[in-house]
């Protein structure tokens, strides 16, 4: 009987909570990042912060959670729409990913598309400029260290995205708010927007948009553990080029 892992890695437990809930928890701790870990039925979601050093932290961590007996890796959870074509809560399936710091690419034999992973939270000028110079559909901050730790460990790798911010969203500056473990201070949030009540119509829009985006990832994720259980396997990842 197979009992290899289907790893998910997420940046935010937000991303993946309606798949998650009731699931076995553990935390554990790797290179001075706390990893959340969420077990049920040979499914590992790991989670470790936003950015590229987390995810790959989250990958790594995950793999060796699972002793190495990892069928594949999905690289999930939101992203930045860079593409006008794209609205809120659409999935995206990227072919091949960059990475925005050297242009290095993996690419898969499956999907659509380029996703870019940045490593930052892209404002609508950034968007601007990741679109035109990569031709790329969507921005992240993770999905190329996911796939860059699948590649190292010889394990199939996709990546599963939805959009939670359009390409014309007034991104309020989050960056300031990711501490250097890649997770997001609320609590600093909170006071930076309470006492600017013009950007409350925002804040609210994106909290709403992110929970629309999560809904709608999960249910796609559901479907993709339903499929992986049914036949065994996941797309293969391919290569990694300049």
């Amino acid at each position: 009987m197979d009992i290899s892992k289907l790893v998910i890695i997420a940046a935010a437990q937000i991303e993946v909570a309606p798949l998650v809930r009731g699931w076995k928890q553990s935390r554990t701790n790797a290179q001075r990042h706390a990893v959340d870990i969420f077990e049920a039925n040979n499914v590992v979601v790991a989670i470790a912060g936003m950015g590229p050093i987390a995810g790959r932290i989250a990958a790594d961590t995950a793999y060796k959670h699972c002793n190495g007996d990892v069928r594949g890796f999905l690289s999930v959870g939101f992203a930045g729409g860079l593409n006008p074509a794209l609205k809120l809560a659409d999935i995206v399936e990227p072919k091949k990913i960059v990475c925005a710091a050297d242009d290095t690419e993996i690419s898969n034999p499956t999907g659509s598309g380029t996703l870019v992973s940045a490593g930052a939270v892209a404002g609508h000028e950034q968007k601007l400029m990741l679109a035109s110079k990569h031709g790329a559909e969507a921005v992240d901050m993770e999905a190329y260290s996911v796939a860059d730790v699948a590649r190292i460990y010889g394990v199939p790798f996709r990546a599963i995205k939805v959009i939670s911010d359009e390409l014309d969203f007034p991104m309020p500056p989050m960056g300031r708010f990711i501490d250097e473990k890649g997770r997001f201070q609320m609590g600093s949030f909170v006071i930076y927007s309470l006492i600017r009540p013009w950007i409350w119509p925002t804040v609210w829009n994106l909290a709403r948009s992110s929970q629309r985006a999560s809904k709608r990832l999960c249910k796609r994720l559901k479907q993709e553990i339903g499929t992986v259980k049914e036949q065994g396997a996941v797309s293969q990842m391919t290569e990694v080029s300049r």
